[in-house]
Parts: structure tokens; C-alpha cells; sequence
């Protein structure tokens, strides 16, 4: 199950609630947030249990009826995202997932965001709009000029990226400006970034290649440390068999010009 990262409308939240009777598996009840959302296309074909990308969170529907559903949002979901940063009123943007049978218009998009990055910046270039958004050094890696990225849940080409400052831009368009919240915030509010998972992927295969072949050299090293060692201990032990070769030679020699000596005498 995916999403496409093609926004099929913005939502208006009508509801945000914490609430401290939520049942747990065992019967229990605790606090949980409960998020509602007002909204058109995203409720048809809408079941329990079905997945919504809210700004690009996949969040689970527990209830529904013919204007609205609603989601809960677990503590990590919370820490991860901007949906914490949501009031009544505020426009989401929302994509059900993809179909096996759909085609996909912008890039595998999980809803499994990875980050919150703030808009540092919005510039207009004719009918366009330049977007400056921060980010970590967490996905940094993953984040390529012409590559993509998921900014609360759209698909969007990255153009620049700086890794000194931690920064990349994207360029939206007349049409995509209709479409999402992102022109509708300020600078300075936060925004859910998923890094493409397909370089996440490849980033993690090349890096446990990268640990198997530092192990190597880090043993083949160690292996020729231990041949010069042992290197240096025959070569010692070679010079001092020679010494000795020497020194028993000299000792008799010595020897016999002694016993010449008192012979002579």
C-alpha cells in the first residue's frame, strides 16, 4: 500500500480532541488524540480500517460518516509530523491510497514521514512560487537536486540543495499552488517531509555493503600488521643465528691461534 503523492483535495479539520477514554486491547482506557476531518472525494470508497495520507501522514480511519472521518494520532506520529500543529479550520491536504490498478503521477510516497522542516522562505518567479525548506542532517542523504521528495504529502521535484546551511527549495506551479496548503502557510511553520524511499533503500543496501568491506580492510590490515611482525621477528632471528654463527667461528679461531701460539713456544 502506497500513495502517489498526487493531493486529490484539502481537507478542513473540524475536530481536534484529546481524549482520555480510548479503549486499548485489553480493555483498558487511555488518552489518545483523535483527529477530524471534513472532506469530499477522500471519503468515497471509505471503509474501517482504511488508510488516508493526512498531509502526507498515513493515518488509519476509525470512523466515518457522509461529511467527515476521523484518525487517531499515536505519540510518534505526533513528535514526527506538523499534524500537533493543527487547529479547527486548518486546510490538510488528503490522498487515499493508490489502487493496484491506478496510475501513479508522482513517486511511491509511503506516508511515513520522516521529519518536520519549516519554511524558511517563499519567492515568486512569474507564475511560480520557490519554496525554501529546512531539514536534518537525518535525511540530508536522501534529499537530491532533481530527485523527489514528499512535502506534506505532494510529490515535488527538489531543485537546489545546500548541505552546509541544511536547506533545499522546490518550485511549484500556478496549478499545484490550487491544490496543497503549502502557499497557504507562513514562513516559519512547519511542513512533513518523507525522503524518497527508494534512495532510502538503495542508500541502506550500499551502506551494510560498506560496513562488510571496511571489516575487510580493517582485517587485512590487522593481517599485515601480523606479517610484518613476523617479518621482523624472523629477520631478528636470522641476525641473531648469524651472530652466533660469527661469534662461535671467532671462538674458535681464537682457539686455534692460542694452541699455535704455545706450540711455537
Amino acid at each position: 500500500m502506497v500513495f502517489t503523492g498526487i493531493v486529490e483535495e484539502m481537507g478542513t479539520v473540524v475536530g481536534l480532541d484529546r481524549k482520555a477514554d480510548l479503549e486499548m486491547w485489553d480493555g483498558s482506557k487511555s488518552e489518545g488524540f483523535v483527529l477530524k476531518i471534513k472532506c469530499a472525494i477522500a471519503l468515497k470508497g471509505a471503509y474501517i480500517g482504511c488508510s488516508i495520507a493526512v498531509n502526507g501522514t498515513c493515518l488509519t480511519v476509525t470512523a466515518f460518516d457522509a461529511e467527515t472521518f476521523q484518525v487517531n494520532c499515536a505519540p510518534e506520529t505526533l513528535r514526527r509530523t506538523d499534524l500537533g500543529d493543527l487547529s479547527v479550520g486548518s486546510l490538510v491536504n488528503l490522498e487515499r491510497s493508490m489502487a493496484a490498478s491506478d496510475r501513479n503521477s508522482g513517486h511511491f510516497v509511503q506516508g511515513h514521514v520522516d521529519e518536520a522542516g519549516k519554511i524558511l522562505e517563499f519567492r515568486k518567479e512569474g507564475d511560480s512560487l520557490w519554496v525554501k525548506i529546512s531539514l536534518s542532517d537525518d535525511i540530508l542523504p536522501y534529499v537530491v537536486p532533481k530527485g523527489y521528495i514528499a512535502v506534506d504529502g505532494t510529490s515535488l521535484t527538489v531543485c537546489e540543495v545546500n548541505q552546509r546551511e541544511k536547506w533545499f527549495n522546490l518550485m511549484l506551479i500556478a496549478h499545484t499552488q490550487q491544490c496543497v496548503v503549502i502557499p497557504k502557510k507562513k514562513v516559519g511553520e512547519r511542513v512533513n517531509l518523507e525522503a524518497d524511499c527508494l534512495g532510502k533503500y538503495a542508500a541502506a543496501a550500499v551502506g551494510g555493503i560498506g560496513e562488510r568491506v571496511a571489516l575487510l580492510e580493517r582485517r587485512l590490515r590487522w593481517t599485515q600488521a601480523g606479517i610484518g611482525v613476523a617479518c621482523a621477528l624472523a629477520l631478528g632471528s636470522l641476525v641473531l643465528a648469524s651472530e652466533g654463527h660469527v661469534a662461535t667461528q671467532l671462538s674458535r679461531f681464537i682457539a686455534g691461534a692460542g694452541v699455535g701460539s704455545c706450540c711455537a713456544r
